[in-house]
């Protein structure tokens, strides 16, 4: 295969392993601790309106429901993922994908919160960082805490990836 088809597999491979141990993290907060995770219906509506140039909502659940706005949501998650892990792939040195380590995966993890942080966030009404919300800190930590865990999932994805014979 091609140098190109191999990055494209492996961005998708890892990326959605990571985003599925985000998810997953995600579930398990919910179930052992009641923390609420993210409703991707909102980010599928937020996503429905960018075409008509609504870009900034206060707040989002006020603005007309899109059709299909849930699977748009949650199709863009995984594709994000996806990028982020292309994005990892890309800067790392091309023999990481064959022995990951986990520095990299873990700092494009933490790193990826700068897309909620000053895209989704204020695009969806609650301002820079989450500043607008009802608890700013505890929006932000859990946000962190969702982009440390595709961090991980990013890092324990490659290591399967890098094994091939797994998937």
């Amino acid at each position: 295969m091609s140098e190109t088809v191999n990055f494209i597999i492996d961005a998708v491979v890892i990326g959605t392993g990571a985003t599925l141990v985000m998810d997953l993290w995600a579930l398990l907060q919910k179930r052992l601790f009641s923390i609420p995770s993210l409703d991707y219906g909102m980010v599928g509506r937020w996503i429905g309106h960018l075409p008509h140039g609504h870009f900034i909502h206060r707040p989002i659940m006020a603005s007309p429901k899109v059709t299909g706005e849930t699977v748009i949501g949650w199709s863009a998650h995984y594709l994000i993922g996806i990028l982020f892990a292309g994005i990892l792939i890309f800067i790392t040195d091309p023999e990481w994908i064959k022995a990951p380590t986990f520095f990299p995966a873990l700092a494009m993890g933490v790193g990826s919160i700068i897309a909620p942080f000053f895209i989704l966030q204020p695009g969806m009404g609650a301002g820079i960082a989450a500043r607008k919300t009802p608890v700013p800190m505890t929006a932000r930590l859990r946000s962190v805490i969702a982009h440390t865990s595709f961090g991980v999932g990013l890092y324990v994805a490659a290591l399967l990836a890098s094994q091939r014979a797994v998937f």
